[in-house]
């Protein structure tokens, strides 16, 4: 009787530190995101739709049963995690699906896996879990600092030889904010920042051709307005055709003409954009502003390290998947094929995201244990 008793205030206290704002603001972001596909199909339920709105019912649903899962699961998971999806990225290399002259998912009849989208939830775990055994006065030790940038780089590499210079990037971004979490000095980063500047012009020579151009157009897209600035003019013009209030849902005339391809994966912010113009762009905005929001305020009330970094290092990592689509569509950085997270279409990208939102919440769940 007694057990019964303890296991029923159990469940009520997880209900109960449940974030039900946080769980919310990602549903209403779902919806927004199947009307944003079925808008991209025309006004029509087609391909997009389907599988958007199929992949979202599938892992919105995962996400809240993993949620439940305590969080000394994941932090004794973490390794384990990181060194399977580190596999999965060696299976790609090897016998990977090729497509558009990159070689980055695997085949798994339901879903096509790109195991990069989920090296970017895996790495932050996994570095959450290494720093948080280190004490304070190991963390800027030598051997310290080489075992977390191998975690960093090798992945890196990996994604770079796919090839995806996008992924690669926002993956070892997400993992150097960990170690400044954690306290590594800021002279390894202004260090580390001086030798990029210097081995730049050595980097841009092993660009892929296209990945040159991406810069070239970035830096003036109108020297090819019907070829590689095609993308970014068109995407300009749509925002700003938006204006205040948009021209309506199911009424963006750049989207709906074709002028503006790639419309449901990276830039899915520029249809939105067009069709609800700079107020409803703004409320997306504060909506993701909420989630990461959210997300900050459980890294600060966990008693667990291991928490704390990851939360506050998933909460970056939304930060800068929204900012870098975002200024990437708008014409302030290069295209390098980020997706925006939840609204574009992408399963891996979507099932990454949802797991990351499932540690958080069970972060939350059990902010009062402290993980030794």
């Amino acid at each position: 009787m007694k057990n019964n008793f303890s296991q029923n205030t159990s469940i009520f206290q997880k209900l109960r530190d449940y974030d039900y704002v946080l769980l919310m603001s990602i549903l209403i972001l779902g919806v927004i995101s199947i009307f944003a596909m079925y808008s991209t199909d025309g006004g029509e339920i087609l391909f997009h739709t389907k599988s958007h709105f199929v992949k979202f019912s599938i892992f919105f649903p995962m996400m809240l049963i993993l949620s439940f899962v305590n969080i000394k699961f994941w932090h004794a998971g973490s390794y384990l995690f990181y060194l399977i999806i580190l596999g999965l990225l060696i299976w790609v290399a090897l016998y990977g699906v090729q497509a558009s002259g990159s070689k980055r998912w695997i085949n798994l009849y339901f879903l096509n896996l790109q195991p990069s989208e989920l090296m970017k939830i895996a790495v932050i775990l996994c570095l959450a879990k290494y720093f948080h055994r280190i004490r304070t006065e190991r963390i800027n030790h030598f051997s310290t600092i080489l075992v977390s940038l191998t975690i960093i780089i090798v992945p890196t590499i990996l994604v770079i030889t796919q090839p995806d210079l996008g992924t690669s990037i926002l993956i070892s971004l997400s993992g150097l904010i960990i170690l400044w979490l954690s306290g590594l000095r800021i002279k390894y980063f202004v260090y580390s920042f001086i030798l990029f500047l210097i081995s730049l012009p050595f980097a841009i020579s092993f660009l892929k051709p296209y990945q040159k151009l991406r810069i070239l157009t970035f830096i003036d897209p109108d020297r090819d307005p019907l070829g590689s600035g095609y993308q970014i003019i068109q995407s300009k013009i749509a925002v700003g055709s938006g204006g205040l209030t948009g021209k309506g849902f199911l009424k963006g005339t750049q989207s709906y003409l074709d002028f503006l391809p790639e419309k449901h994966t990276d830039f899915i912010f520029t249809l939105f954009s067009e069709e609800f113009g700079f107020v409803g762009s703004i409320l997306l905005l504060l909506l993701y502003g909420l989630i990461i929001y959210r997300i900050i305020r459980t890294g600060l009330i966990s008693r667990s390290f291991f928490s704390r970094l990851f939360c506050f290092g998933f909460a970056f990592a939304i930060f800068l998947y929204v900012s870098i689509n975002m200024s990437m569509v708008l014409g302030l950085l290069p295209i390098v094929g980020s997706p925006l997270p939840i609204m574009s279409y992408g399963g891996s990208s979507l099932l990454a995201t949802m797991i990351g939102f499932s540690i958080v919440l069970s972060a939350k769940i059990n902010h009062n244990q402290n993980i030794s």
